[in-house]
């Protein structure tokens, strides 16, 4: 592909001074296809020039239902373009029950998801609508319908669900409805054109202001996907080859695919940052008329005229164009008239001859019916994006029949570089449908990004990266495909990655956050990033976990001042309240690495410090929306907490952690030992060695305090028979040798105002969870530096009091995290090893209402790989194929059609028998909930209707509604026995 475009009078992009406010952006596009899963997978194909069609042998069409008597005939065509894996649909992330999704036309579950897959291109978050969006959805006649109505399988009520779940009628609005989007749904059909008609109409909307945003989406699956008898004179090829324009063109192929594009007003895109894969600068629709020889036939003149219409729209002349997507269905009088028609129109508006080249997607694909103008439009885009024309597949001679003298339109078998030297590449696309509803669209390549991209430096800021799916192996699979992606797209900036992954992605319940500052650092951890277990509805309780002297180092400050949103300003506001020199030497020791680590453990300025990082932290925390139902401080964290819990104000608090420093300075020195076993072993080595109990950390972990030469002696009589770690502290906290700070620490409370707690907090003297609204006492906080830490029993009381609460250690280390975890609750260390902009990412993960885009810099949409489904397969047992209708109807589908003869059964198994029918679940649990699992209200008045037949009474539909869960409807229907109400 190394041929240059030629160019005519190139001049620089939107130099024609054209009104730009009526153009219309592409921000996200995405399809299926047939031989390709993807837009990227299928574009590479067509740049090579591939065939994707499909030779079927004779067992497939069997299995697929065909008629062995039409296989073997000597005009039976096994070819088509054939859609892998129609018949999957990721129901449950639409919250669709399994039953009504068997029941869904397969095509309208692709354009679903295909739906759902454009939007997050155009860096959207499918569930939330943050700007009106219209939906314009076309598809195919229903093979799958007309399946399950031929089967004679369905009562009265089951063809009602059938064409509800199937007609065309309900195409657009169900995607507005499960995807919660307010604009206009309009289903729109007009045949072969269906699709690029639609794509008109939301450029309409969008001008006209009725939306902001539209989806255009169109699906095209024949079911079961076969072959086809070829009818002399008929539109299908005989040969098993779509050649358009050739010599030897015979006609089309079917094919299946589904595609959709998102559309905004250029001028609202651009200022939105995004980064259109193009721009339709003009588009027009008509008809035919009468004006040709039959109904389905073409008309010269309306295409004519549509070309004319839409180029007049965009404003630009023909000779400003270089490429044609044609309709191009390759049948032999199709092709002649439509050569001439654009020959001439364009000819006559400006185009030189041999100017424009031709395409023809229905080479590769064939014949996509009402999706096929969608299709032609995305490849369009990708020819004006990319500056690359793909071959005409198949193309080797032109047809003769085809008016060449003087043609601006040529055909290359090879595909080829289109350079606009300059000029803005445009391009124009066809789409014509039988019963002569004409649309033709004008597009034009999309300005190029301003400016490189910044090279990611090693030493760069962090960038944090949100996934998340509907199961563990969408979860895995979506940061599998995003690893992949990053180390191939060095253009697009990790700040714009982060952000469209923060604003541009569905919060789904399996999740995974990964923080780094390279893309080869950021693919590593996504690769080794696991699914944890499903978040709920409702957040988790959280606990926030609050150290002790100890875990305390110089620059301790950075990694929150740099990751957590709000903390820089909470800390200042805590200096603020101190004397100029303390708050300098605080501040010092908080963000100078190189601030002496002796100095710092001097209780006096530890304490203090400590304190300031853990109240910043956790004010910057509830910023962000991480409200704690409880707090467990550690020694001086139970003063953290005190303050946060609205005991002490942080005036009274800074001023009461100062006195408690330097009373305890004063006091002799000593030492402490942590070691790895339980209370009473730890009771027997203290009084052996002449040491005091200092703290109960977790079922097998305290802590031994009291004059140094005491420890050393612990330590070497050990000497590894038991794990013993020597603590790296100046004073013995917590025993005898404190008493002479005591006094004075009461005095200085009894000199504050205490309040209540408004949120409850451990107690490190009892090891009690302190309930809001205790009355708190000068002489607990003295008690409290002198007693005990019985942190393993606050623990315990705050996993008994929050069963399944997540803890958050706001504080640099992560000692008490280790503990939590050890006591059975969930812990994230935002001063741990992982650092804090991931652990961040965690409480997102872990289903806390923390907003990411609050965790990621300035950037701009950007276009990510997708949602990866793989739902399970879903066929109506209706719709499969028969070779006989069976003698006499029988019930409508679903897994216990038995349910209707159990006389005997008990209220609750004839509720589960009626729901397991109408949502297609089974293993259903007491709480389970109806709509929860699917199901609406028009499967409510069934449901009624059939537990009324079982149970011979009148089931109100109101009670099944309040009420919705499978024991509340057990129960009212044994309530209803009782009563004995006859229908």
């Amino acid at each position: 592909m190394t041929t240059p475009y030629p160019a005519e009078d190139p001049e620089p992009y939107g130099s024609e001074g054209r009104d730009r406010s009526l153009d219309v952006a592409v921000t996200g596009m995405a399809g299926r296809f047939p031989g390709a899963p993807d837009i990227a997978t299928w574009w590479r194909a067509l740049l090579r020039g591939e065939v994707l069609t499909t030779r079927l042998d004779r067992e497939a069409l069997l299995a697929a239902g065909e008629n062995p008597a039409v296989v073997d005939s000597p005009d039976y065509v096994p070819v088509r373009g054939l859609l892998a894996d129609a018949d999957r649909f990721d129901h449950e992330l639409f919250g669709i029950s399994p039953r009504e999704a068997a029941l869904m036309d397969p095509q309208q579950r692709l354009m679903l998801e295909t739906a759902w897959r454009a939007l997050e291109d155009a860096g959207c978050d499918p569930t939330r609508e943050e700007r009106v969006t219209g939906v314009y959805a076309s598809a195919s006649s229903s093979a799958y319908l007309r399946a399950m109505l031929t089967s004679n399988t369905l009562d009265a009520a089951g063809v009602e669900e059938a064409l509800r779940a199937n007609e065309p009628d309900y195409m657009a609005t169900r995607i507005a409805y499960r995807l919660g989007l307010t604009g206009p749904a309009l289903t729109v059909l007009t045949a072969c054109s269906s699709s690029l008609v639609a794509v008109h109409l939301a450029v309409q909307a969008l001008l006209n202001g009725e939306c902001e945003q539209a989806v255009v989406v169109a699906a095209a699956v024949d079911f079961p996907q076969l072959g086809h008898v070829h009818l002399p004179g008929g539109i299908l090829s005989a040969a098993g080859a779509c050649r358009p324009f050739d010599a030897e063109a015979d006609g089309t192929l079917a094919g299946s695919g589904v595609a959709a594009v998102v559309l905004r007003r250029y001028e609202d895109a651009v200022d939105a940052g995004c980064s259109p894969h193009g721009v339709l600068i003009g588009s027009a629709v008509n008809n035919d008329g009468r004006a040709k020889a039959g109904y389905q036939a073409p008309s010269a003149t309306g295409q004519e005229a549509v070309i004319r219409a839409a180029l007049t729209a965009a404003g630009v002349g023909a000779d400003t164009l270089g490429y044609l997507e044609a309709h191009a269905t390759g049948t032999r009088v199709g092709d002649p008239i439509e050569w001439s028609a654009a020959s001439s129109v364009l000819r006559e508006l400006g185009a030189a001859p041999g100017r424009i080249a031709v395409g023809a997607v229905k080479a590769n694909i064939g014949h996509l019916d009402a999706a096929s103008g969608l299709v032609s439009l995305i490849k369009t885009l990708l020819v004006v994006r990319d500056g690359k024309v793909p071959p005409v597949t198949g193309f080797r001679s032109l047809n003769p029949l085809l008016e060449t003298a003087g043609s601006p339109l040529r055909v290359r078998a090879e595909g080829f570089d289109w350079d606009g030297d300059g000029a803005p590449r445009r391009a124009g696309v066809s789409s014509f449908g039988i019963g002569g509803t004409n649309a033709h669209v004008v597009v034009e390549q999309a300005p190029a990004p301003a400016g490189p991209a910044p090279e990611e430096a090693p030493d760069g800021p962090e960038h944090l990266l949100v996934v998340s799916a509907a199961t563990p192996d969408a979860l895995r699979a979506s940061a599998a495909r995003l690893a992949d992606w990053l180390p191939d797209h060095p253009a697009v900036p990790l700040a714009d990655t982060a952000r469209t992954l923060a604003t541009g992605r569905a919060p789904l319940p399996y999740r995974a956050a990964v923080a780094g500052r390279t893309r080869a650092e950021l693919a590593g951890r996504l690769r080794a990033a696991g699914a944890a277990r499903a978040v709920g509805r409702t957040a988790p309780p959280v606990v926030l976990l609050l150290p002790g002297q100890g875990s305390q180092y110089p620059g301790m400050a950075r990694p929150f001042a740099d990751s957590l949103p709000g903390f820089t300003a909470a800390l200042d506001g805590c200096l603020a309240r101190l004397t100029e020199e303390p708050a300098a030497r605080v501040r010092a020791a908080l963000f100078d690495p190189a601030f002496p680590a002796a100095e710092l453990e001097r209780t006096d300025l530890a304490q203090l410090a400590l304190f300031c990082v853990e109240y910043a932290a956790a004010t910057a925390l509830g910023g962000l929306g991480v409200t704690p139902v409880a707090l467990a401080g550690h020694s001086l964290g139970e003063f953290t907490a005190a303050a946060l819990s609205g005991v002490l104000d942080l005036a009274d608090a800074l001023a009461l952690v100062t006195e408690r420093g330097r009373a305890m300075d004063a006091c002799p020195p000593g030492a402490m030992a942590s070691l790895s076993v339980g209370e009473d072993r730890a009771r027997e080595l203290a009084a052996a060695h002449g040491l005091e109990l200092a703290a109960v950390n977790t079922p097998e972990s305290c802590v031994l305090a009291g004059p140094a030469e005491a420890v050393e002696a612990l330590a070497a009589a050990l000497d590894g028979s038991e794990r013993v770690r020597v603590l790296r502290t100046s004073h013995a906290f917590h025993t005898s040798l404190l008493d002479p700070a005591v006094p004075r620490i009461e005095e200085a409370a009894a000199g504050v105002r205490l309040g209540r707690p408004a949120v409850p907090y451990v107690a490190n003297a009892t090891g009690a969870l302190l309930p809001a609204g205790s009355a708190v006492t000068a002489r607990s906080f003295a008690e409290q530096a002198r007693g005990t830490v019985r942190f393993a029993d606050g623990l315990a009381a705050v996993a008994r009091a929050h069963p399944g609460a997540v803890c958050v250690e706001a504080g640099p280390g992560q000692a008490l995290s280790g503990m939590a975890v050890a006591s059975g609750l969930t812990a994230v260390p935002l001063g741990g090893r992982q650092g804090t902009l991931e652990a961040l990412g965690a409480l997102w993960a872990a289903g806390l209402p923390l907003d990411p885009a609050g965790l990621t810099r300035p950037g701009r949409p950007a276009h990510l790989p997708g949602y990866p489904f793989a739902g399970p397969r879903l066929v109506a047992p209706a719709a499969t194929v028969r070779t006989a209708p069976p003698a006499a109807p029988v019930p409508a589908p679903g897994p216990a059609p038995e349910a209707d003869a159990a006389p005997a059964r008990t209220p609750g198994e004839l509720v589960a028998a009626r729901w397991t029918e109408l949502l297609g679940r089974d293993g259903l649990t007491p709480d389970a909930d109806f709509f929860d699992l699917g199901g609406d209200s028009l499967l409510v008045v069934r449901l009624a209707h059939r537990l009324g037949e079982d149970l011979g009474v009148r089931v109100p539909v109101r009670s099944l509604l309040t009420g919705p869960t499978l024991a509340e409807h057990t129960a009212l229907a044994a309530s209803l026995l009782l009563a004995g109400d006859p229908r």
